[in-house]
C-alpha cells in the first residue's frame, strides 16, 4: 500500500534571464517568490497556502511548458501504477521519475515535498486501486 498526490505545478522557463521570468510570475499570479535552495539557482518557488498544490520555476534547456509533479511516499509502486495506466518512463533524474503520459504530456514522480502523506492523499493498494 503506498500514498500518492499532485503536488505541484512546474513552469519550465527556456530563458537566459531567469530572475525576469521569475519577476513575470510572481507578479502575474501574485505570489512571492523565493529561492528553492541556494545551491540550486534553477529553481525558484512561489508562495502556495499549504492545501493548494506548489508552484515552482525551473530553468530549463527545453521549450517552455508548464508540467505537474505526483509525490509519493514510494516511487517504485507508484511508477508501477502508472505504467499500469499507459504511462511510459522517460528518464531517472537526480531524485525523480520524469514519465510521459499516454496522451503525451510530460509529468514528474517525485518524494514527498511537504511531509508524510498518510491521511492528506490517495491510497493505493497492490492492485493500483
Amino acid at each position: 500500500m503506498h500514498h500518492s498526490r499532485l503536488s505541484t505545478f512546474v513552469i519550465d522557463c527556456k530563458v537566459e534571464d531567469f530572475d525576469a521570468a521569475t519577476r513575470f510570475w510572481s507578479a502575474a499570479l501574485g505570489r512571492a517568490a523565493k529561492p528553492v535552495d541556494p545551491d540550486s539557482p534553477k529553481y525558484r518557488e512561489l508562495e502556495t497556502k499549504d492545501a493548494e498544490p506548489m508552484l515552482l520555476l525551473q530553468q530549463v534547456e527545453h521549450e517552455s511548458r508548464i508540467h505537474l509533479d505526483i509525490e509519493a511516499d514510494d516511487l517504485d509502486a507508484e511508477l508501477e501504477r502508472l505504467e499500469a495506466l499507459g504511462a511510459k518512463r522517460v528518464a531517472y533524474v537526480q531524485r525523480w521519475w520524469v514519465m510521459e503520459a499516454p496522451t503525451g504530456q510530460r509529468f514528474c514522480i517525485v518524494r514527498p515535498q511537504r511531509g508524510p502523506l498518510e491521511g492528506r492523499a490517495n491510497v493505493w493498494d497492490g492492485e493500483g486501486r
